[in-house]
């Protein structure tokens, strides 16, 4: 990085620390904070292990990012990586901590995307099967899959989920997204089925050591239930039903399937997803895109006259 006269070298991992506390001062989500910091973090580590000096240059992060890809990161990690280190260099610059930012107008590299293919309906038969019993971590984790694959809510606002965010009762059922992506709430209406799960779910959790708390998830032992916490129990399940290269964000492409594939409109499904662009949509359902189009063209009976 070039660096003014006298301007000395900046601790990046000391200023990480800073930086983390002004993205929660923002009110960005625990999952943006993580993503941004795992992505520092990871420059900051291929740097030492390379054994080179750290530097928001756009050279340094060109190469860190050929690095991850010639290690085998996935497409998405490694676009996430670059846009973390793009913003930590903005904010520094912003601070007055380093004088220029080199990575300004720095666009994400261009990767081939793979296309996620959507949990089948036997698999999903799995997954619940996978959760069959009768303590408060089977019913919870029924509950979650449900809700997932049915509403497309992402982990993190399942995760945040409070009893007071609840109103089974109404028709239809619904639970509110207080805060989702870029601070954005909703209302998500629940199927009956989701409905059921969840209150048999929440029946239970009033033996839990912390049931007078506001939080609808609880984990097991009496422990709180955190966002690493579903990501554990979820791959947990999707062993159990045999299910390879699982994902918790793979129930969320599943919902967006299964809503245009049983003919609901592509607007609706952005309203409860959470979605303001199109272009989102369109990511999460290409994988079978062409059978709706199939579908559709077949009973739209276009050869009649």
């Amino acid at each position: 990085m070039a660096r003014a006269p006298g301007h000395p070298q900046p601790d990046l991992r000391d200023l990480l620390t800073s930086w983390e506390l002004s993205l929660r001062a923002e009110r960005k989500s625990p999952q943006t904070v993580k993503s941004y910091g795992d992505g520092v973090r990871a420059f900051l580590a291929w740097a030492e292990a390379a054994e080179v000096t750290p530097e928001l240059s756009r050279a340094q992060l060109r190469r860190f990012i050929d690095a991850l890809l010639t290690d085998g990161a996935r497409p998405s990690t490694a676009v996430s990586r670059h846009l973390a280190v793009r913003r930590f260099s903005a904010w520094l610059a912003d601070e007055g901590e380093i004088p220029v930012d080199e990575l300004l107008g720095v666009k994400a590299p261009k990767l081939d995307k793979p296309v996620i293919q959507p949990l089948t309906d036997e698999q999903l038969k799995a997954l619940l099967k996978s959760c069959r019993g009768s303590d408060l971590r089977d019913k919870r984790d029924e509950a979650i899959i449900r809700l997932m694959y049915t509403t497309g809510m992402r982990a993190g606002e399942v995760v945040a989920l409070r009893l007071s965010d609840l109103n089974l009762t109404r028709n239809p059922p619904a639970v509110i997204v207080r805060r989702g992506k870029g601070g954005k709430g909703r209302i998500v209406p629940l199927a009956p089925e989701v409905a059921l799960a969840i209150d048999r779910y929440r029946r239970t959790r009033r033996t839990h050591r912390l049931a007078d708390t506001d939080a609808l998830w609880l984990g097991d032992r009496g422990k709180e239930f955190s966002y690493d916490a579903l990501h554990k129990t979820l791959k947990m399940r999707a062993t159990g039903a045999e299910i390879e290269g699982f994902h918790p964000h793979l129930l969320r492409h599943t919902a967006a399937h299964r809503w245009l594939e049983r003919g609901g409109s592509e607007g609706g499904l952005m309203a409860v997803a959470g979605w303001s662009s199109p272009d989102m949509l369109q990511r999460y359902t290409r994988a079978r895109a062409e059978e709706r189009a199939i579908t559709e063209a077949q009973s739209l009976n276009l050869g009649e006259l």
